[in-house]
């Protein structure tokens, strides 16, 4: 049978929309119809986001970009309110914007880990907190957090990252329960390996860590992985709308992890 999402008519905000998963994400929503806020740090990233974006055919979608710092609480209610103005209601939150720095333990200073701990774990609590009420006054809402297998799988040369990802594994299934008397769900997308600019970044920083090349760096990556393939935003994106489609009504506080069969354990 031919999958109909009916999203068409929705509203979204997509954190880190200027690129990789995030602006994936975003163009696909905006592809089945749905009004899609992106918010990022970068103006001019921004632009050229919701130039490609509306370049896709639609269904009579509209796309706007918010510059925003998310380690800021005012910016995450300026993300919220200019959303409203434009279009008056939210349906669906991705939350996506984060970043953490590789490095040897010894060598992180304290700041590694707060600036990791700020944008990611509390930009995405804050948004959630900052959208439940729009979305409890609906009685209807889908949210996913983009979070990464370094949650679940510790590694030493990623511990900003793998922190916050943990913690938020641990929001987001514990909010769920509080958040489902409103049909309000919320789900987690762990991905492993991705073809992203972030993960470019990342290689360089492990292969200066190790003293080796970058592509050794990815050619150990790639080896590691039983399907032998690292995902693409696209594949991350496809699940995400999954997810917020009624598809997926009965499905709360999950974590799906996208990395090639790569996690070890149960």
């Amino acid at each position: 049978m031919s999958l109909e999402l009916r999203l068409s008519g929705k509203t979204a905000i997509v954190t880190g929309g200027s690129a990789g998963i995030g602006l994936a994400t975003a163009k696909a929503l905006y592809s089945e119809g749905v009004n899609v806020a992106i918010a990022a740090r970068n103006p001019e990233r921004l632009e050229n986001a919701v130039s490609a974006i509306q370049s896709l055919p639609s269904q009579g979608a509209k796309v706007i970009a918010i510059s925003a710092d998310l380690t800021q609480a005012e910016s995450i209610e300026k993300v919220v309110s200019t959303t409203l103005q434009q279009f008056s209601q939210i349906d669906i939150l991705i939350n996506n914007a984060g970043s953490a720095r590789a490095g040897s333990f010894l060598d992180l200073a304290d700041e590694a880990f707060i600036d990791a701990w700020n944008l990611k774990l509390l930009g995405y609590i804050r948004l959630v907190r900052a959208v439940v009420p729009h979305l409890q006054s609906r009685r209807d809402g889908r949210i996913v957090n983009i979070i990464g297998g370094a949650g679940r799988t510790p590694r030493p040369s990623f511990l900003p990252g793998g922190t916050t990802n943990a913690a938020l594994l641990n929001f987001t299934k514990g909010i769920s329960k509080e958040l489902a008397q409103y049909n309000i769900r919320i789900n987690a997308i762990s991905p492993g390996a991705t073809a992203t600019e972030r993960a470019e970044r990342l290689a360089e920083q492990n292969a200066q860590i190790r003293g080796v090349s970058v592509e050794q760096i990815k050619a150990e990556s790639l080896q590691a992985i039983p399907l032998g393939r690292i995902a693409q935003p696209e594949e991350i994106a496809a699940l995400a709308l999954f997810l917020v489609s009624d598809f997926a009504a009965s499905i709360t506080g999950t974590e799906i992890i996208v990395d090639g069969g790569q996690t070890p354990g149960v």
